[in-house]
């Protein structure tokens, strides 16, 4: 079976198990290749729902999470967003495409890469996302106030600098909780006030930085 094929077949599967739903990101799920962003051995595995190993001791996240996660977020069109765990670049592709005239900040604290995912997105023709090596944990005050931030690591509390960078309206997703297991917190700006509500049990790698794992 064809790799065009296979990504058929999981989107198609996302959708019969209703983790896949509104029509933008249904489209960027099909249209974005999940094997480009993973080690060319590892391409037979490119569509099997499962997280692969991208080196530096990181993943990419299983494609399950990342619909759910994507679907959670409710990127608009002209949505600014921030994305904290650039990791292989999979996720701000899909997010690139949906957010459309909006843009992604994408932080990666592994320098490695930072560097390859950044290369990645730009030869792929992601103008609108832009990849920095840094501590996410701490935001990216530059590009601030974001209308969405998703975090694609682990935290053992929700970073406050994030929460602070957080638009009015805005919503965040970020799994907090130990090294083993989290849950899944959406955070949201509200009138003021900022909102928690708890999802699902999920499993990430830990969050380094100031604000993280240290």
């Amino acid at each position: 079976m064809s790799l065009e094929s296979e990504r058929e077949r999981m989107v198609e599967a996302l959708i019969s198990q209703g983790l896949l739903h509104t029509p933008k990101v249904v489209e960027a799920f099909r249209k974005v290749e999940r094997h480009l962003f993973i080690p060319q051995n590892l391409h037979a595995e490119a569509y099997a729902d499962h997280p692969l190993p991208i080196g530096c001791g990181q993943n990419i996240s299983a494609p399950h999470m990342v619909a759910i996660m994507t679907e959670l977020l409710e990127v608009e069109e002209h949505s600014n967003v921030l994305e904290v765990g650039c990791g292989s670049g999979y996720q701000a592709a899909i997010l690139s495409e949906i957010c459309g005239k909006g843009g992604v900040v994408s932080v990666e604290y592994v320098p490695q890469l930072a560097e390859r995912a950044g290369e990645k997105l730009r030869n792929l023709g992601y103008s609108n996302v832009k990849v920095v090596w840094g501590d996410g944990t701490l935001g990216y005050p530059e590009k601030a106030p974001y209308d969405r931030i998703i975090v694609t690591a682990a935290a053992p509390k929700i970073p406050k600098p994030l929460v602070k960078q957080l638009s009015e309206g805005g919503r965040m997703l970020i799994p907090v909780g130990g090294r083993q297991i989290q849950t899944l917190v959406e955070v949201s700006r509200i009138d003021g006030k900022i909102l928690e509500k708890n999802h699902m049990d999920c499993v990430f790698v830990p969050l380094v930085g100031e604000e993280g794992w240290k």
